[in-house]
């Protein structure tokens, strides 16, 4: 019976181009610690971004709220303003009737019933000599010195209710870039997790390469964004 021999080649030379398992082995090793390290800060990056977006989320309902509280307020300011508008030109037109009829009695029993606030704007009225000045002001409630403290508090719940609801708007502004920053991390866990799948080393780098560009992205825009 003959002898058979069987040569085995070296194991270098039946690799792809000849190169030593010792070699691959080592860039194995490398895009293994590159992935690891890659979920590890992607996975910091989604815990962060997630809390930053749920602080935003309640700064945007805190706006949105205190937004919607002063400009309720408002309106009910803007109401009482009105009704006091309203009682001064009655009085003040019950007062001018009785006056221009020669009844000074029932006169000053109206202008006690005066509203502090239309005071200082019937007197300022009454030094232009209106009765015989045809460029006077026509009426008090014309006059500058006719303030509504209910008006001007109006306006200032208004004015906040305005910052207040832009300010809601930024928040939402904030929440949502956190919300599309988390999606980036998101992905970067996703190409360095299938990264290992790959046998062929050059489409793990590849992979691995798109993977480090999504969180180079998603940090710079952590960055830039305000955070609590």
């Amino acid at each position: 019976m003959s002898e058979h021999v069987h040569i085995h080649p070296p194991e270098e030379l039946g690799r792809p181009g000849g190169r030593p398992s010792s070699l691959l082995s080592e860039r194995e090793r490398v895009y293994e610690l590159l992935a690891a390290i890659l979920l590890s800060l992607a996975t910091l990056g989604i815990a962060w971004s997630g809390y930053q977006a749920a602080r935003w989320s309640g700064v945007q309902s805190r706006r949105y709220a205190q937004s919607s509280a002063a400009r309720s307020q408002a309106n009910r300011a803007s109401t009482a303003a009105s009704q006091d508008r309203l009682q001064d030109l009655l009085n003040f037109n019950r007062w001018l009737e009785v006056s221009t009829q020669g009844n000074q009695d029932l006169a000053a029993l109206y202008e006690r019933r005066f509203r502090p606030e239309f005071v200082p704007a019937f007197k300022a009225w009454q030094a232009e000599d209106p009765l015989r000045n045809p460029a006077a002001v026509a009426s008090p409630l014309n006059m500058q010195e006719y303030k509504l403290a209910n008006a001007e508090t109006a306006d200032k719940l208004e004015r906040l209710g305005d910052t207040r609801f832009e300010q809601g708007k930024t928040a939402t502004d904030h929440t949502d870039n956190y919300v599309l920053t988390t999606v980036f991390f998101a992905a970067v866990l996703f190409f360095a997790g299938i990264s290992t799948r790959f046998e062929w080393l050059n489409v793990r780098a590849a992979v691995l390469v798109m993977a480090a560009a999504g969180l180079g992205y998603a940090v710079f825009r952590v960055f830039t964004l305000p955070y609590f």
